[in-house]
């Protein structure tokens, strides 16, 4: 059976990707979760990912990492993951590639903490750019292949990469248009991402420079955590 690495469920964005895509298309894994060490996790995390960071998966003795090359292994093994229809399958993967490597603006001013609530001190026009090139391609992909997901009926690849982006819509209180909201709403409503958020949610631990990211661009108005462990 497959072993999902991952870190703290409140903070790691990138191990929510293969999670969710996995518990959501039924793809049986042993999860492994590993908390962030102070400092830096490179070390504790290099004893199972040969980059120091997570997500990892292995494969009994085939180690994958980093979300795309999860996600790309899995859909070698696992039919569905991408849509069926050429169209929708070249759209969504150049959806996935543009998620993966941009929005960088959204990720430095927005970083995920899904237990708290976050007012933002200032929004600068890169991250206002990146929302609205976020609504242009959610309505988009919506559109052009009839939803309720962004490749079409099935949740996919895709959809588990813009995952992490619903969780920081929640947390920020980021506007979006009405069809880009309900798309937020339909991830955030799938039982395997309200099972995550309740496992975050449920995590005594803090992660000193995950919270000081936070801090550095807003100011925390709600905290729905756990208390933190002395």
């Amino acid at each position: 059976m497959y072993e999902l690495f991952i870190a703290n469920k409140n903070y790691s964005s990138w191990s929510l990707r293969p999670w969710v895509l996995m518990k959501t298309c039924g793809i049986a894994f042993v999860e492994r979760l590993v908390r962030f060490e102070p400092g830096s996790s490179f070390d504790a995390f290099r004893k199972f990912s040969p980059t120091g960071k997570v997500p990892c998966l292995r494969d009994g003795d085939i180690v994958v990492w980093d979300s795309l090359g999860i996600a790309g292994y899995l859909a070698e093994k696992h039919p569905g993951l991408w849509p069926t229809d050429l169209a929708a399958r070249t759209w969504s993967r150049c959806a996935t590639a543009e998620m993966h490597s941009g929005f960088a603006a959204l990720r430095n001013h927005c970083g995920m903490n899904l237990g708290v609530r976050v007012r933002l001190r200032e929004w600068p026009a890169t991250l206002r750019a990146d929302l609205l090139r976020l609504d242009e391609l959610w309505n988009e992909g919506l559109a052009r292949f009839g939803g309720p997901f962004l490749g079409g009926r099935d949740f996919g690849i895709v959809d588990a990469f813009f995952c992490p982006v619903a969780f920081r819509v929640l947390t920020y209180d980021l506007k979006l248009g009405a069809t880009a909201a309900s798309y937020v709403e339909r991830l955030l409503q799938l039982p395997a991402m309200r099972e995550w958020q309740a496992a975050g949610l449920a995590e005594p631990w803090r992660d000193r420079s995950h919270e000081d990211e936070i801090r550095e661009y807003g100011e925390v108005i709600a905290d729905l955590r756990v208390p933190a462990e002395s």
